[in-house]
């Protein structure tokens, strides 16, 4: 049987909203299970974690289950690739060397069995509002990095998931009008860019939050992944085909 390749994103495991969260990681753990014998890569595309922060000699708490479960199937030989969302920003050294991943920071466009993909998180595409592209800017300077990083953690860990869950709740009370400004977003972004760059056959996204599946030219289609808080939802690709899926055990 010939391998096949999974994208998901936005888990945000340890997030303060989640009623479970390790019923949320199990959760996660037992699609990993279900994968790992057809599996030839995986695209975790960002926000896999609500926070995260290495500091110089210790590691945040938790999340030992899925990290197991990636170091698991990273020994197996299967190839995965972290993508740095919004909220997990500050992966170095750890995660990479420790779970034998690969971790990337902004678009990469590669050839996976045949076809050309644009990949991206979904933050670092289109238009976006000039608060979060300083905001952006100031999470990925390394002065302030380094500033944040003398900050004790009892501090700077509560206040992180504080402003998740306030970015979370204000999203939820404008939610449609946000979602469709996001999406159009996207949507005029891919549109452009593959009327320049012919070649890419499928854009993917996270981010959002949403399920889509847009023809954007006579050759390439923009997936946005959903997320795994209510969704459930990945892709699959099998080498001649992107399909949405959902993940209900």
């Amino acid at each position: 049987m010939s391998k096949l390749v999974y994208f998901l994103s936005d888990i945000h495991l340890g997030a303060s909203y989640i009623k479970n969260p390790i019923d949320a990681e199990r959760r996660v753990n037992r699609f990993l299970d279900s994968i790992k014998d057809k599996a030839s890569e995986i695209y975790l595309m960002g926000d896999i974690l609500d926070y995260w922060y290495e500091y110089c000699k210790v590691v945040p708490k938790g999340y030992t289950r899925f990290f197991g479960k990636i170091a698991e199937l990273s020994d197996m030989g299967i190839k995965i690739y972290w993508f740095i969302g919004n909220h997990d920003i500050w992966i170095y050294d750890y995660l990479p060397q420790e779970l034998g991943i690969t971790v990337i920071d902004g678009i990469e466009i590669k050839d996976i069995m045949g076809k050309r993909f644009f990949l991206n998180h979904g933050d670092a595409v289109g238009k976006q509002k000039l608060s979060f592209r300083i905001m952006r800017k100031v999470f990925r300077n390394k002065v302030c990095q380094f500033v944040f990083s003398m900050l004790p953690s009892c501090i700077t860990i509560p206040f992180a998931h504080k402003w998740s869950s306030a970015s979370r709740a204000s999203e939820d009370n404008t939610c449609q009008e946000i979602t469709k400004k996001y999406i159009d977003n996207i949507l005029a972004f891919t549109k452009e860019h593959a009327r320049v760059h012919t070649d890419i056959d499928y854009y993917i996204f996270g981010h959002i939050h949403e399920i889509a599946d847009e023809k954007i030219s006579k050759k390439a289609r923009c997936i946005l992944l959903g997320e795994w808080i209510s969704k459930f939802s990945y892709a699959v690709y099998d080498g001649n085909d992107v399909k949405i899926l959902k993940f209900m055990n």
